[in-house]
């Protein structure tokens, strides 16, 4: 049976693999069982964001050097997924997540599980398309297989990191006389979050595959994933998903729950998905918050305006995670949380789904 362990990391910069060193080498964690490492970087969650491929490549070596492997051969069994962006009071850190079999440590009802899988590289001219979004929903029903689960109401969190338009890919595939979703590099970005978040949507059935097609990509919001997690970057053509939820026989301590959050400020969907978790719903039971964000593209919160998309010196996914990111540390008690910015098809337009790891009751 298969128990997941989480362990969270506060890093002093994008290179500190201290914290998952010190585990590795008093034997609190087998380097043969991770299975992922999800990381909050202090760039700018930008393109040129660059201290999530430097921290891939830190941990990358560590876990190489620890296994005796090569780091191609670590990137095929472990999801290095990094976001960047610590606006605010959001604490740089890394989760890293542990999957091992055991013989016996069943307990009654549904503990976490949680499985991995990658999608082929996305080209360009694919990007933002529905063949993005096809792959990615095959994908996730990899990942689903991997953790065991069977039953689409299980998964509770699906986190993807999904590649972007550089413009000597534009170029490229300009020149060879194909298409591509956007000539921005910047908005490719959302083009991808858009197209993984409904593959994560068409995979669990929350949207109608029939209601898909190229036009209601980052154009139809009505269109969405309670789940989806999905965080853009340079540093792969690929998309890694690491799918979390609950199942029957789980030797873990822990369970996983959601809810979605209506905007910015929605502390009670925090609160709610807190308390789906069991137990009483104090802080001290809380191994980790995970949620999406964005500014609302309506320029007003409960009909107030705001003007984080008119700020032309600071991006409004940067406003949007800082939010965010004290919103829900009000709520647990805590700023090591992880809130990545820019929530296209992730929840209702302004909100974003936000989902909590803890102990089990």
């Amino acid at each position: 049976m298969q128990r997941v362990e989480v362990h969270r990391f506060p890093t002093s910069s994008p290179d500190d693999i201290s914290g998952l060193a010190r585990a590795l080498e008093t034997g609190a964690i087998d380097p043969a069982d991770v299975i992922a490492v999800l990381g909050k970087t202090e760039g700018n969650g930008c393109v040129n964001d660059f201290t999530r491929g430097f921290a891939t490549t830190s941990y990358a070596g560590l876990l190489a050097t620890r296994l005796r492997a090569s780091v191609a051969e670590v990137a095929q069994r472990v999801q290095f997924i990094m976001s960047g962006g610590t606006e605010g009071v959001m604490t740089p850190h890394v989760s890293v997540f542990v999957r091992r079999e055991v013989r016996e440590g069943s307990r009654p009802g549904k503990g976490l599980v949680a499985g991995i899988a990658s999608t082929r590289p996305i080209a360009p001219e694919e990007l933002g398309t529905m063949a993005h979004v096809r792959e990615v929903a095959l994908a996730v029903e990899r990942g689903m297989a991997d953790a065991g689960i069977t039953d689409r109401a299980d998964v509770h969190f699906v986190q993807i990191k999904c590649p972007l338009l550089t413009t000597e890919a534009i170029s490229g595939a300009l020149a060879s006389g194909k298409r591509v979703a956007t000539t921005s590099t910047y908005g490719s970005m959302g083009y991808s979050r858009a197209a993984a978040a409904l593959g994560v949507a068409r995979a669990l059935g929350e949207v109608p595959a029939g209601a898909l097609d190229d036009a209601v990509i980052a154009r139809r919001w009505d269109l969405f994933s309670g789940v989806a997690s999905t965080s853009a970057g340079v540093e792969l053509a690929h998309n890694e998903i690491l799918v979390l939820g609950n199942a029957d026989g789980s030797a873990s301590d822990l369970v996983i729950a959601h809810d979605v959050m209506e905007d910015a400020i929605d502390q009670a969907a925090v609160r709610r998905a807190l308390r789906a978790t069991g137990g009483d719903t104090t802080p001290e039971r809380v191994v980790g918050v995970y949620a999406k964000a964005e500014a609302s593209p309506s320029g007003r919160i409960r009909g107030r305006r705001h003007t984080m998309i008119d700020d032309s010196d600071i991006n409004h996914t940067r406003h949007a995670r800082a939010v965010v990111s004290a919103v829900i540390a009000s709520v647990v008690g805590d700023p090591m949380v992880y809130v990545s910015g820019g929530a296209e098809h992730q929840g209702p337009s302004g909100g974003g789904p936000v989902a909590v790891i803890a102990r089990r009751p």
